[in-house]
């Protein structure tokens, strides 16, 4: 096929000659210098090809560049990719550690692409979980940002400032704190450091020690029953993380029940349950309300890590609540 840049030369022929070949004939004498006209023309194309090439070179050149950029490009975009699923089926601490490690990959194409996953995704669960992956990667970053020149607080301190508010200045330890605006400051504090990614595996580790001391000791009731209100502030904001209230554009009475008595102060739970279940005041069957909270126990199982303090704890939180549950309904319904 005849190129818009290069002329098509003439083939020879062995035909006999007609008005055609001759004119052909007159092209190929042209060419091959028989004349003045003829060598003028062959330098003028000589000039002209050695242009044309080195323009087509050039050419080539950046097309060359444009698709190295396209596919450098695009293994970038299978390496974020890559990444980003081993964020999202990472443990907590698997997590951490891959978001260490990978710190420099964090970029806009990174933000980009989960983004993109999130948009397109078909399930409300699967865009929670790259809603819940964001935040946490957001939470590590910001927390290594911060205290790169920082000295990291040990787990003891940690937990020494979220108890500070409902310590005495004599650092008794009564319960409940005498003042209930305390409470509110305690709860204030430990928000603050689950956000800062403080209240990991070695807090939750110090904070169980400490319990299982006091439990020993038994002369410490005060600092128990503080000890098991962190634990249950922090399965509390753990668990409402993620909501399964919603299926489509459908409300899940059972799951939005749940969640409310999840977020609520263990005090509270009687007063939710009797006015929740319809053996109370309620429309929700006991086993309706059983079946959400194994849901959400497997749930738990499989997005933490197998045998660490945080499942142990979320799974009791939520244990804790059916045992509370199963109590009101038998109490209800005069079973011994």
């Amino acid at each position: 096929m005849a190129s818009a840049i290069f002329p098509t030369i003439p083939a020879l022929s062995t035909s006999p000659l007609s008005s055609s070949s001759l004119q052909r004939s007159a092209v190929r004498r042209s060419w091959s210098g028989r004349s003045n006209f003829g060598n003028a023309e062959i330098k003028k194309q000589k000039s002209f090809l050695l242009i044309t090439s080195s323009k087509w070179k050039r050419r080539r050149t950046l097309i060359c560049a444009v698709n190295q950029d396209a596919e450098e490009s695009f293994k970038k975009t299978v390496e974020v990719d890559r990444l980003i699923d081993m964020l999202r089926d990472a443990t907590a601490n698997e997590l951490q550690k891959l978001v260490v490690e990978n710190i420099l990959a964090f970029n806009a194409s990174f933000w980009i692409r989960l983004a993109a996953r999130t948009d397109t995704c078909k399930s409300d669960d699967d865009k929670k979980d790259y809603e819940e992956l964001a935040l946490s990667v957001m939470s590590i970053v910001d927390r290594l940002v911060h205290k790169t020149n920082e000295k990291i607080e040990s787990s003891t301190d940690v937990l020494q400032e979220i108890l500070k508010p409902v310590m005495d200045e004599v650092e008794e330890m009564s319960w409940p704190p005498r003042d209930p605006e305390s409470l509110t400051l305690m709860e204030k504090e430990l928000e603050q450091r689950e956000r800062e990614g403080q209240l990991d595996e070695g807090f939750l580790s110090e904070v169980n020690a400490q319990l299982r001391q006091a439990k020993e000791d038994a002369d410490k009731p005060g600092l128990q029953a503080m000890l098991q209100k962190v634990l249950q502030l922090y399965a509390s904001k753990v668990l409402s993380r993620r909501s399964y209230a919603k299926k489509g554009n459908e409300v899940v009475k059972a799951e939005r029940f749940l969640e409310s008595v999840i977020q609520a102060p263990e005090e509270d739970w009687n007063r939710l349950l009797l006015d929740g279940l319809n053996v109370g005041k309620g429309d929700i069957s006991p086993e309706e309300f059983y079946a959400v909270i194994k849901k959400r126990i497997e749930r738990t199982l499989i997005r933490t890590e197998g045998g660490s303090y945080q499942q142990r704890i979320l799974t009791e939180y939520l244990n804790g609540i059916q045992s509370r549950t199963e109590e009101i309904v038998k109490a209800l319904q005069g079973q011994p």
